[in-house]
């Protein structure tokens, strides 16, 4: 997929790790095709899953962006499935299910995949003008906060 120069991202979509977690999920998909089948509910499916919730995990830390510490809660997250894709992707290697090759690529896929997260950890002006999200305290509150007090 060609990335798009954007002064920032609109939606998680837009995010190239998304984008390259997405080609990640297809190839792996590919790859568990000839697994055997007894490993269907074993390695195929950890892999196949795990490979999957990194994209979850990203959009879900976009929906939560204006809130730090839940935004680098989900990140994190997806930097841990992207580690499990990888533990996965070794025991398929040694397995003999996969070419070395293939595997080796697809972690190199991981580990670029990996170290998105903490850039988007430490910057997050792709996420556009988050002050503008920002809420002002709302008068039901204060004024809720304001009759508890007067009441004592």
């Amino acid at each position: 997929m060609e990335s798009t120069q954007l002064p920032y991202a609109r939606s998680f979509r837009d995010l190239i790790v998304y984008q390259k977690q997405r080609q990640l999920a297809r190839e792996v998909f590919q790859t568990t095709k000839s697994f055997p089948a007894d490993e269907k509910f074993a390695l195929t499916d950890q892999l196949r899953h795990s490979s999957r919730s990194v994209g979850g995990q990203i959009a879900g830390a976009w929906a939560k962006r204006r809130y730090e510490k839940h935004f680098i809660s989900k990140l994190t997250d997806a930097d841990g499935e992207q580690m499990e894709t990888q533990h996965w992707l070794e025991s398929t290697l040694n397995c003999g299910y996969s070419p070395r090759e293939a595997c080796i690529r697809l972690i190199a896929s991981c580990e670029e995949i990996g170290r998105m997260p903490g850039s988007m950890m430490e910057s997050a002006s792709f996420c556009g003008d988050l002050s503008a999200m920002k809420e002002e305290p709302s008068e039901y509150f204060c004024s809720l906060t304001n009759s508890l007090t007067a009441e004592d």
